[in-house]
């Protein structure tokens, strides 16, 4: 499984055979200037929430990757759908099994509704269960109890990618405590250093994750790392 970072909570994953955009935005970060939004090439887009910081380039991406499908939960999938773009529905609960592996909808706690306040649903996170991995982005996510469920219900995770940068989400404190919870020692930060209010000490973020024995990996825009299967 390779992750590419293109900043804020936006990553390429590349899994059994295609490749998997989470949350597009970019052209509206002031950080990934070097990152265009219609170069990036992908087959399957997962939006975790609504808000513009997480779909601003959604249509971008489609325009120039039309066969692309776009993966959401119901009001997400209802929204894009009705603009004439290839949609999968899901929901919190069970699995569904794509042609790279099988993804579940998990809960987040946070908000969402779209730019022009509309209802969006509710906030999700996913995991990825693929040849090459498994995946858990947990979207904008305050700390919950709910991410015990995780490694009950799933696969043994190889990663994680989780937000750190507070106010809005957990800080680094309280995602070095979810990483216990799901039981995953690999750990990618997201939700960070983008705007004013979520500007992040590094070592002091690193330095909590280590108290419990947790890696957190903090990716430059346009970096690759490879994560091999557990």
């Amino acid at each position: 499984m390779k992750i590419t970072y293109y900043g804020h909570s936006c990553f390429l994953v590349e899994a059994g055979g295609k490749r998997l955009l989470f949350d597009p935005f970019v052209s509206g970060n002031p950080l990934a200037g070097a990152v265009k939004a219609a170069d990036i090439r992908c087959d399957f887009v997962l939006l975790t929430h609504a808000h513009s910081d997480h779909i601003a380039d959604v249509e971008t991406v489609i325009q120039h990757n039309p066969k692309a499908v776009i993966v959401g939960i119901w009001e997400i999938h209802s929204h894009y759908s009705a603009k004439g773009y290839t949609t999968h529905p899901m929901n919190k609960g069970g699995w569904w099994s794509f042609d790279f592996g099988r993804v579940k909808m998990v809960n987040a706690v946070h908000s969402s509704s779209f730019p022009d306040g509309s209802y969006a649903g509710e906030p999700v996170g996913f995991v990825l269960d693929t040849p090459g991995g498994v995946l858990y982005m947990a979207g904008d996510t305050a700390l919950t109890l709910d991410m015990q469920l995780i490694p009950l219900t799933c696969p043994k995770l190889d990663v994680a990618i989780l937000p750190i940068g507070s106010n809005f989400t957990m800080d680094s404190h309280d995602a070095a405590i979810a990483a216990e919870y799901i039981r995953c020692d690999r750990i990618i930060g997201c939700h960070y250093d983008t705007f004013g209010y979520i500007k992040i000490d590094h070592e002091k973020a690193k330095a909590a994750f280590e108290e419990k024995d947790k890696e957190l990996i903090l990716l430059n825009i346009g970096e690759t790392c490879d994560i091999v299967k557990g």
